[in-house]
């Protein structure tokens, strides 16, 4: 399992994963904040771009913020190396 921390931009106009802002993962999504939408959105997207399935993601802390902390099950060396791909390491 890895965990880390993502930078939310809801409203967005296609959904993306990528780029670093405050030390955070940068997602955008489609969906509103509201009610949750952002944040299953967000989950759904992570799961996707990590090839894994979306019960293997979870937010484990800001589900209504725009910082959220996620968790991802999975080998960590793969889960790892997307990661670092994603923020450009």
């Amino acid at each position: 399992m890895i965990s880390f921390e993502v930078h939310v931009h809801t409203g967005a106009k296609v959904n993306r994963v990528g780029g670093l802002y405050a030390g955070a993962l940068v997602v955008r999504v489609r969906e509103p904040r509201s009610d949750f939408a952002g944040t299953i959105a967000v989950t759904q997207e992570l799961a996707r771009v990590f090839g894994v399935s979306h019960a293997e993601v979870s937010c484990l802390r800001g589900q209504m913020s725009q910082r959220k902390y996620i968790a991802i099950e999975g080998d960590d060396g793969q889960l790892q190396a997307v990661l670092n791909s994603l923020l450009g390491i």
